[in-house]
């Protein structure tokens, strides 16, 4: 059987991997060599185990870490393409949060700051029916808009007429686990199934209007926290984004939202 084995040297050039990644995956449990020869230390590779190896290179290239290269390599032909479809998943969204910072800093190099004008006003008050929800900043986008979707399909099942636009409330700092909510105008007093009511109170704002893509929107709120700073005044949560122009209305260059942050005179 000796015979009919390969060095790790030969199998390393074979899989297209060098002796320390090998010697690696071997110390974690990722691909072990058939034997370690006692007296030397030496280990040796089944040339029916290239087609692992193979893999493990291709999926490292990748940059899929190696847990996951482990328990695709364990999982049965279903399992597997799982775990491998929840990786491409991973690889879009991280993708498009790049394209996202890409289009930014264009944007940036183009013109520099963009040049907002940030206002100083008074905002009513205003009670909205909203539907909450719990999520992380990459997973905004989608919740904001499962979030409409609930909404929209709960007031139109009451036959609740509401006041465009749909608004969008934020916490002013963006957190791991963060609670938003999208909410839309209403007069009606009584009870909706799967919304609540909640009372935006009036009082001073900074504002300023974002045409353009949402993931360009932190253009926009840098703008209007530097004004709010600059002017020695404090933010207030819940930051609210009014949806002028939506995704339906327009192409993403076109969106229009009215950016409002709270504020009040700083303790100090």
């Amino acid at each position: 059987m000796h015979d009919e084995l390969l060095t790790i040297g030969r199998f390393a050039r074979l899989c297209r991997l060098s002796v320390k990644q090998l010697r690696h995956y071997d110390e974690v449990g990722l691909l072990a060599p058939v034997r370690v020869d006692t007296g030397t230390g030496y280990r040796y590779y089944a040339p029916e185990q290239a087609r692992d190896a193979l893999t493990v290179a291709l999926l490292r290239e990748m940059d899929l870490p190696l847990a996951v290269i482990a328990r695709a390599l364990a999982a049965e032909p279903g399992p597997r393409a799982r775990i491998l479809r929840a990786e491409r998943d991973r690889l879009a969204e991280r993708i498009s949060r790049d394209r996202a910072r890409l289009e930014m800093l264009e944007r940036l190099a183009a013109g520099g700051l963009p040049g907002y004008e940030v206002t100083m006003g008074s905002e009513p008050e205003r009670r909205l029916a909203v539907v909450r929800a719990v999520c992380a900043p990459t997973e905004l986008g989608e919740t904001v808009g499962e979030c409409v979707g609930r909404l929209l399909s709960a007031l139109g099942a009451a036959e609740v007429v509401w006041e465009p636009p749909l608004w969008g409330l934020y916490p002013l700092d963006p957190e791991e686990r963060m609670r938003i909510a999208v909410g839309a105008q209403t007069s009606r007093e009584e009870a909706v199934p799967g919304v609540e009511f909640q009372v935006l109170p009036g009082g001073p704002v900074a504002e300023t209007v974002h045409i353009g893509p949402y993931a360009q929107l932190p253009l926009a709120y840098n703008a209007v926290f530097a004004a709010v700073h600059e002017r020695g005044l404090r933010p207030r949560a819940p930051v609210r984004e009014a949806y002028l122009v939506g995704p339906a209305e327009a192409a993403r260059e076109d969106l229009t939202t009215r950016l409002i942050v709270p504020v009040e005179e700083s303790a100090t």
